[in-house]
């Protein structure tokens, strides 16, 4: 009976939903029984409980890459040629890649000279840049003050602008303000007037309902075609992914 009891372990442990064994069906001796089988099953062979969160966890990811596809696929204009999100590197790229980011966040300053030196050396990638501040009120400043920038002197400014809002450590006071203008040459006075204007605020909005509906939590996001990277991602693993999604098509 204790072999029996071991071997019925096994298939419950191994077995598929439409196999699975009537619980319903024992008497609460035989369930008890059972349930002490299983134990001693799992605990004389613990591998399998390694195994079996190993397989619930690759159900979950490709669940959830699932559920992120059906969400980009939902939004594609809005992501990819929403009429105001600055467009970066090959305007006509084979691989179209959008990136939330938010100038406070460690992970974007990473990734951001990498992400520019993967399109350089690429050269056949469109890159769409959301404003997506999310780490409070001086986030919020510095895309107000980047996007200002791109809407008063255009992409290179604004470019220019990024890279001076990453590398900057300190808080987004107006003098400290006034020097990052000056460090690319524009005219800071335009720009404190202008990031407080209706259009900059409803960028900012847009892309955070954007954001909402596809559950950005945390930056830097990517979205690579249809599939989201939520998180930093390393160069040169990016450039495979980017490479495999192009070999797909």
């Amino acid at each position: 009976m204790k072999r029996l009891l071991k071997f019925l372990a096994l298939a419950f442990v191994l077995a598929t939903p439409a196999q699975a064994i009537d619980l319903s069906a024992m008497t609460n001796d035989e369930k008890t029984a059972f349930g002490a089988a299983v134990r001693e099953y799992l605990l004389e062979n613990p591998e399998i409980i390694v195994e079996v969160i190993s397989v619930l966890e690759e159900r979950r990811a490709v669940s959830e890459a699932q559920s992120d596809r059906d969400l980009v696929l939902s939004v594609q204009e809005l992501l990819f040629d929403d009429g105001f999100s600055h467009v970066s590197g090959n305007p006509h790229g084979d691989i179209e890649i959008v990136e939330f980011i938010d100038y406070r966040c460690g992970y974007c300053r990473k990734a951001h000279p990498e992400v520019k030196e993967m399109m350089a050396e690429d050269g056949n990638i469109r890159l769409v840049y959301k404003e997506y501040p999310i780490l409070g009120e001086q986030s919020v400043i510095a895309s107000r003050f980047a996007i200002a920038t791109r809407l008063l002197f255009g992409g290179i400014a604004y470019e220019n602008m990024q890279d001076t809002l990453m590398a900057f450590t300190g808080n987004y006071s107006e003098a400290a303000l006034r020097k990052l203008a000056g460090a690319i040459d524009v005219d800071a006075d335009a720009i404190l007037e202008e990031m407080t204007s209706e259009k900059v605020t409803d960028e900012i909005n847009n892309n955070r309902a954007l954001g909402n509906h596809l559950a950005v939590t945390g930056t830097p996001t990517f979205v690579l075609e249809v599939e989201m990277l939520r998180g930093y991602v390393p160069k040169a693993q990016f450039a495979a992914m980017v490479e495999e999604v192009r070999a797909s098509k």
